[in-house]
C-alpha cells in the first residue's frame, strides 16, 4: 500500500488481521504450494443455489478455515445469508474478538455464486 507521500503504508494491527481473514477465506485449500490444507473450502460452493442449505455450509467452512488459521482471533459467531439486494451474492458476517486487545469486531465478507445456466 501506498501512504499520502507516496511512501509504503504500513498496516495496523487491526487491519491486519482483517487482511490475512480475507486471504484465508479467498485462498482455495491447495493454491499455495508449500501449504497444500491453507485457505478456506467455501469455494467448493461456488456453484451452489443460493440458499440457507448454502450459507450454512459456507458458514461451516468459513468457522472452520479461520479457527485453523487465524490463532489471533476468538471467534464468537459466523453467519451467512443470501444477500437479498444481490441474486448471487451470500454475505459472510464474521464476530470475533482480538485476543490481544479484547476488542469485539466484526468482518462481513461477500461471497459470489455463480448461478445455474438455464436449458
Amino acid at each position: 500500500m501506498i501512504d499520502s507521500q507516496g511512501g509504503v503504508a504500513l498496516t495496523s494491527e487491526r487491519s491486519e488481521i482483517e487482511q490475512a481473514m480475507r486471504i484465508i477465506i479467498m485462498t482455495v485449500p491447495g493454491q499455495r504450494v508449500m501449504r497444500p490444507r491453507f485457505g478456506c473450502r467455501i469455494h467448493e460452493l461456488l456453484f451452489a443455489p443460493n440458499n440457507q442449505s448454502t450459507a450454512a455450509q459456507a458458514a461451516r467452512y468459513v468457522r472452520d478455515a479461520l479457527l485453523m488459521w487465524e490463532p489471533r482471533i476468538t471467534l464468537v459467531d459466523v453467519l451467512a445469508y443470501p444477500d437479498t439486494q444481490a441474486d448471487g451474492r451470500l454475505l459472510i458476517e464474521v464476530r470475533y474478538v482480538v485476543k490481544s486487545t479484547g476488542d469485539p469486531r466484526s468482518l462481513v465478507f461477500p461471497f459470489y455464486l455463480i448461478p445455474e445456466e438455464s436449458v
